[in-house]
C-alpha cells in the first residue's frame, strides 16, 4: 500500500449515484485523509448531501465503493456495516434535535442506545458533550428554548457522543449570522483537534470552507461529476476550471 493511501481514511473509488433511473453525479474517485476537514462543495442541486449519504453508507451506490480504512461499505455484511457505522457521528442541517427531549435528553439518545453505560454514566457524558461545545448548564434545557447557533452545537455535542472516529456534518452553519457561524468553525477545529477524529462537510460558506478545509471535492451539476479535488484554497489559487473558479471567487463579484 502506498503512503498515500496509508493515509487515506476514506476512499470513494469510481462512484456513482442515483435515484432510481435519475443520475445524480458519475465517476467519483477521491481520498479523505486521516484528520481531515474535508468539504464537499458545489452549485444548488449538485448532489452534495447525497454524496454524504453515500459515504455514511446510508445509500447504496449505483456503481463503485466507499472504503472506510480498509473496509468497503457494500462489501461486507448488514452487521459489520453497522458496526463500522457506529464509529460515525452525524450532524444534520437543521440539526434534527428532538423537541420533546432536552439537550442532555438528545444527547444521551446514542448513549442509551449503543453503549451499556448506567443512566447516572449516560448523563454525566452528555454533559462533558455540552460542555465541549460550550453548553455546560444547559442540559435540562429544550430545543425551544435555545438559540439557532446553540441548536447546532447541541446537534454537534449529539453527533460525538460515542467518540466517533469520522464526523459527517451537512451545512452546519447554514442559517446563522457570520458571527454565530465563525464560532461553530472554530469549535470543528477543536473537535478535530481535541478528538483526532476525520471531518467531512457540505457547505457552501465560502468563509468555512476557505478557513476550515484542509481538503475537498468539487461537484458540477451540468456534467454529473466532479471537476476538481484538493485543499480549497490551493484551487483558488491554480485550478484552470472556470467553474470551480467561478464558485469560489463569487464573494469577490459581491464585494465588488
Amino acid at each position: 500500500m502506498s503512503q498515500e493511501q496509508a493515509q487515506a481514511h476514506i476512499r470513494v473509488r469510481d462512484l456513482t449515484l442515483k435515484y432510481g433511473s435519475k443520475l445524480i453525479q458519475q465517476d467519483l474517485t477521491f481520498d479523505v485523509n486521516k484528520n481531515d476537514i474535508f468539504i464537499i462543495m458545489g452549485g444548488s442541486g449538485c448532489g452534495k448531501s447525497t454524496l454524504l449519504k453515500h459515504m455514511m453508507g446510508l445509500y447504496r451506490p449505483a456503481e463503485g465503493q466507499v472504503w472506510v480504512d480498509d473496509n468497503s461499505l457494500w462489501d461486507v455484511s448488514d452487521l459489520q456495516r453497522r458496526a463500522m457505522m457506529k464509529n460515525f457521528g452525524v450532524s444534520y442541517q437543521a440539526g434534527a434535535l428532538i423537541s420533546s427531549l432536552t439537550l442532555a435528553e438528545n444527547v444521551g439518545m446514542p448513549l442509551e442506545l449503543y453503549t451499556e453505560l448506567s443512566p447516572k454514566e449516560v448523563a454525566e457524558l452528555a454533559s462533558l458533550k455540552l460542555s465541549m461545545v460550550g453548553l455546560a448548564g444547559f442540559e435540562g434545557y429544550y430545543p425551544s428554548e435555545i438559540s439557532g447557533g446553540m441548536i447546532k452545537r447541541a446537534a454537534l455535542a449529539r453527533a460525538i457522543a460515542l467518540d466517533p472516529e469520522i464526523l459527517f456534518f451537512d451545512e452546519p452553519s447554514a442559517g446563522l449570522d457570520p458571527i454565530s457561524a465563525r464560532l461553530l468553525d472554530d469549535l470543528i477545529l477543536e473537535l478535530r483537534e481535541s478528538m483526532k477524529s476525520t471531518i467531512v462537510i457540505v457547505t457552501h460558506e465560502l468563509a468555512s470552507i476557505f478557513s476550515i478545509g484542509s481538503n475537498a471535492v468539487f461537484l458540477d451539476a451540468d456534467t454529473q461529476t466532479m471537476l476538481a479535488t484538493g485543499n480549497p484554497n490551493q484551487l483558488l489559487a491554480s485550478c484552470d476550471d472556470a467553474k470551480v473558479q467561478q464558485f469560489l471567487r463569487r464573494g469577490e463579484a459581491a464585494n465588488a
